[in-house]
């Protein structure tokens, strides 16, 4: 692991784009070394004597928990620091509290609204600040989610991927990943709900250099057409809940049902970054079935942050 572990340390991790296909394809093959050996109990202590404070503005079941246990698997220690018990919560700025926690911890995870303040964050800190989620990117999932792809078809150059819902986050940095690593992308979202225009613009710019395909649309069946995985979100993401009435109505169209998996490849996998809401995005016939590996791809997060960790902060 020590190649990418020296070209990576002291490096931010805020999206995807700022990483060469060769860097995330070592991530994701360190990630899966990291797994082996979890699986067989040997220690695996290279972050021995670190810290990670971990900023969390939104709540989360599965990222607080795998980089927690992450870094006690690594070695190190995990500090949880709700919004609400740190000064940032009440008005302390983003720069001084980026140069506080420098002086304390190894690296700083940061679940967030706002992209750009997490950019204000790792701009004014002198330790490695990871992306754990912004109203724009969602990096950490990404990661974990092509790792999945990868375990499940054996390769990811060639293979093609359909998201199915919101343009939102999580649309945003599959698009990345898989134009980053030749994956074919598809993205079929409602009038009005596609992903940001300038992320469809430099995703674009990123897959003709690649040779990977992107495809936008507002038609689910075009874009599930013959794919190897199908990928879905909740309709109403934290932050948007007094639109639910309005989503749920109108993504009806794009729930994931197997009427829409039939579409897809027959050995087709299904993924989701969860939680779910059965019935609504997807169907429990289809999350529940055996196309479906969401729990494989949810425990990946785990190994994928971890290789995350071990390459910023070793």
């Amino acid at each position: 692991m020590e190649t990418i572990v020296n070209q990576l340390k002291g490096r931010d991790f805020l999206t995807l784009a700022d990483f060469t296909s060769e860097e995330i394809t070592q991530l994701i093959e360190n990630a899966i070394e990291l797994k082996k050996l979890q699986k067989q109990g040997i220690p695996h202590h290279y972050l021995k004597g670190k810290t990670l404070g971990m900023i969390f503005e939104k709540s989360s079941t599965r990222t607080r928990v795998s980089f927690e246990v992450g870094m006690n698997q690594l070695g190190g220690h995990a500090l949880f620091l709700s919004s609400n018990d740190i000064q940032l919560g009440r008005g302390e700025t983003i720069p001084d509290t980026a140069k506080v926690l420098s002086r304390y911890v190894d690296g700083i995870m940061i679940r967030s609204y706002e992209h750009a303040g997490v950019e204000e964050l790792a701009a004014h800190s002198d330790v490695p600040v990871i992306n754990a989620l912004t109203n724009d990117f969602h990096p950490c999932q990404a990661l974990a989610d092509l790792m999945t792809l990868f375990e499940v078809k054996g390769e990811l150059k060639g293979k093609k991927l359909a998201y199915i819902g919101d343009g939102n986050n999580m649309a945003h940095s599959l698009m990345i990943a898989c134009a980053k690593l030749g994956v074919d992308c598809s993205i079929a979202s409602p009038n009005g709900y596609e992903p940001k225009q300038d992320i469809i613009d430099l995703t674009l710019k990123i897959a003709n250099e690649t040779g990977s395909s992107i495809l936008i649309t507002n038609d689910p069946k075009e874009a599930v057409q013959d794919v190897d995985a199908v990928y879905t979100d909740v309709w109403t993401s934290m932050g948007w809940e007094e639109e639910e009435a309005v989503r749920l109505e109108t993504f009806q169209p794009y729930q994931v049902n197997s009427q829409l998996m039939a579409y897809a490849d027959k050995e087709a996998i299904f993924l989701h970054c969860l939680p779910a809401k059965r019935e609504q995005e997807v169907t429990a016939e289809v999350i529940d079935g055996p196309q479906s590996f969401v729990f494989d791809e949810a425990e990946n997060r785990l190994h994928a942050q971890k290789a995350l960790m071990v390459a910023l902060m070793g």
